[in-house]
């Protein structure tokens, strides 16, 4: 299986630069997961194709805003810092830009002073691990000082740092958003609730891997990045009596995905617990957890696209891309979304 196999041409007008003013006015593409038949809808339509019974599995981390700018304290020179994992207390790994310029020792300033940092250690794979100094509360001062980390192919700044976060996120600790769920207003989650469909949250901080493109051509030589994920004992009990009951597993994002099949038994059965995984997902996986998935359109050559093309079939899954670019569907964090189903009736 190569990484080209899963390439497509994507127009970079097509690639969305701001998130649109009602998130669930996005568009929505329906397809059928094993004959792949398709529909043209409206996110908040994805009702009309959820049952009584149904549980929707959402990751309810929360995206820190983790892009810091600051100046070194002997020379001036400005340095950027992007918090990638909490290692602990006052110690993050980070990713340091220009990296050459923060060797160990090295001190950085950022606002007027509110908040320094010290490099501590240059980890192999050329990432920082850093030592914050300030007073009061470090998520306080962060939220004042700091950034969104939006994706690299975002240009436009975010005018409302609340557009990057899901309406349900609650627990800190991402460098990016799960997207799928950003199509989901606090009304439309009432409404399915009250239709009778079960709200599963899991929570799995992403990490910027996740954005890192497959450099190798052979899919199976591709490293996985490593991600934390918790699994509460009342998430597995909801997700399990909805099995035993007949009714489907449908995953918000491929987040939640990659979170259940990694804590998934081989009969389906969720386990709950916590801890990091690698888990790659690819054409020929046999999904254990989920039946459903709503998700975002995904890069080239990615390894969201492959995890797609697992749960639909690779043929199917670039069909629906091209159709999906012939109607100028928006692509990527702040575009458009598609439900892969088993049952493409509308009730």
């Amino acid at each position: 299986m190569k990484t080209s196999d899963f390439y497509f041409d994507l127009p970079q007008e097509l690639i969305a630069q701001d998130p649109l003013e009602d998130r669930s006015s996005s568009r929505l593409l329906v397809m059928d997961k094993e004959t792949g038949e398709r529909k043209h809808r409206i996110f908040r339509d994805i009702r009309n194709f959820l049952k009584p019974g149904d549980c929707l599995v959402i990751n309810d981390t929360k995206v820190i805003p983790a892009r810091l700018i600051g100046a070194k304290k002997d020379t001036g020179a400005q340095i950027e810092f992007l918090l990638l994992k909490r290692k602990e207390n006052d110690i993050w790994e980070t990713l340091v830009k220009p990296g050459r310029k923060c060797r160990v020792g090295a001190q950085v300033v950022f606002g007027e002073g509110d908040l320094e940092a010290e490099v501590i250690e240059v980890l192999p794979d050329g990432n920082r691990l850093v030592q914050f100094h300030y007073e009061g509360i470090f998520e306080e001062v962060l939220d004042r000082l700091g950034q969104m980390p939006l994706p690299p192919y975002i240009t436009h700044k975010l005018q409302d740092k609340n557009r990057y976060q899901t309406v349900y996120a609650k627990y800190e600790g991402s460098a990016a958003a799960p997207t799928a769920g950003l199509h989901f207003t606090k009304e439309l989650m009432e409404e399915i609730e009250a239709m009778g469909v079960k709200i599963a949250r899991v929570t799995l901080h992403v990490g910027l891997g996740t954005f890192r493109p497959v450099k190798v051509d052979n899919v199976l030589e591709h490293h996985m990045h490593s991600e934390f994920y918790q699994v509460s004992e009342e998430a597995a009990n909801l997700i399990n009596e909805t099995k035993k009951a007949g009714g489907r597993i449908i995953s918000v994002g491929t987040t939640s995905t990659r979170t259940l099949e990694s804590v998934a038994l081989e009969d389906g059965t969720i386990v709950p617990g916590s801890g990091n995984t690698e888990i790659f997902i690819y054409p020929g996986y046999r999904f254990k957890a989920i039946d459903c998935l709503i998700t975002n359109f995904h890069l080239p050559e990615s390894t969201l696209l492959m995890l797609v093309s697992a749960l639909a079939g690779k043929d199917h899954i670039m069909e629906a891309y091209e159709e999906a670019v012939a109607n100028r569907y928006r692509f990527f964090s702040f575009g458009d979304a598609m439900f892969l189903t088993n049952d493409i009736t509308e009730e």
